[in-house]
């Protein structure tokens, strides 16, 4: 899990240079319906966050990936800290639970992110301010 993290790390701090500014958008298009938008939503000394979510137009929004992700610019990681806005994600579950949670969800997540970030990576990102 820490290697995926430093991975995650990595990969943002390629497609995001300037990933400790806030009021910053990124947003990559494939196609004419389909795009990835990253916000940096706070930013601090050691730790930033960020939203990333895909918009579509004619898929409703509760079907489109979306999470939080932690950097932790010490450590040179970044952690999925919320997936698909339904709370914290624990680093394991007992299974079977209540709200039908994987044992590995925040590892599996993790991995989600990887896979997501490797794809914007190879995109090129149109960047604007939120101010």
């Amino acid at each position: 899990m820490q290697a995926l993290c430093e991975l995650n790390y990595a990969h943002i701090l390629r497609i995001l240079p300037d990933c400790d500014t806030e009021e910053l958008n990124y947003v990559f298009t494939v196609g004419d319906a389909l795009t990835y938008e990253i916000k940096i939503i706070e930013s601090a000394r050691y730790t930033s966050t960020l939203s990333l979510k895909q918009t579509s137009d004619d898929m409703p929004s509760y079907l489109t990936p979306s999470m939080t992700v932690r950097l932790y610019h010490d450590a040179r990681m970044a952690e999925v800290i919320n997936s698909q806005n339904t709370g914290a994600l624990q680093p394991s579950y007992e299974y079977p639970n209540l709200k039908m949670r994987q044992r590995n969800e925040k590892q599996m997540v993790n991995i989600f992110l990887a896979e997501w970030l490797d794809f914007c990576r190879k995109l090129r990102p149109k960047v604007t301010s939120l101010a």
